[in-house]
């Protein structure tokens, strides 16, 4: 009768909760927070990626977008910014924390034009959505940086496919000439 006893004691204690270190035990396996991470793009052409990592008791989720077209265009390049969160305490993640994940990188999508700027969107993973308010992902303004770049380069003046047909066209020639440099060159003019 001790032995059952000391052994149901045993069992008991490995279901326990340690909240203080950031994760959860059940029967010896520890879910860890490592190289969690994913891509997805939002409105205007932003191409985003996102990465978790595991801070003391919480988890910080780092986004980081980038727009390629706004290098030539103008507008924001690129916007970085925090979220944090303490995933643990929704059962889902305990029970599934591959389902959370992917889960999350879908939340995160659908956001869209709120990523990174609207404090009270918050990333709630769809098997958290019961879960308190501390398990959802909430922007961290103080992290939220912005870069952009003024648009509409200055073009340089040149020689356009009007200026050389000129040039190598004489004036009796001209319509034949310009015709074989429209059908060469495009017609530009």
């Amino acid at each position: 009768m001790r032995t059952l006893t000391a052994c149901l004691l045993l069992v008991f204690t490995g279901l326990q909760v340690s909240p203080s270190r950031g994760a959860y035990s059940q029967l010896g396996r520890v879910i860890r927070i490592r190289n969690k991470g994913g891509k997805f793009s939002i409105q205007g052409g932003m191409q985003c990626t996102w990465g978790a990592r595991e801070v003391s008791d919480s988890v910080v989720l780092t986004v980081k977008c980038e727009n390629p077209r706004a290098h030539v265009e103008g507008g924001i390049t690129e916007i970085t910014c925090d979220y944090r969160a303490r995933p643990q305490s929704c059962p889902g993640f305990v029970s599934d924390p591959r389902a959370f994940w992917k889960q999350l990188g879908r939340a995160l999508k659908r956001l869209q034009g709120k990523v990174c700027r609207e404090e009270r969107a918050l990333v709630k993973p769809a098997m958290c959505k019961r879960a308190p308010r501390e398990a959802h992902f909430k922007l961290d303004l103080s992290s939220s940086v912005a870069s952009a770049q003024s648009g509409d380069p200055t073009a340089f003046p040149g020689t356009t496919a009007c200026s050389s047909r000129a040039e190598y066209c004489s004036s009796s020639w001209a319509s034949v000439c310009s015709f074989f440099f429209s059908i060469l060159q495009g017609d530009d003019c």
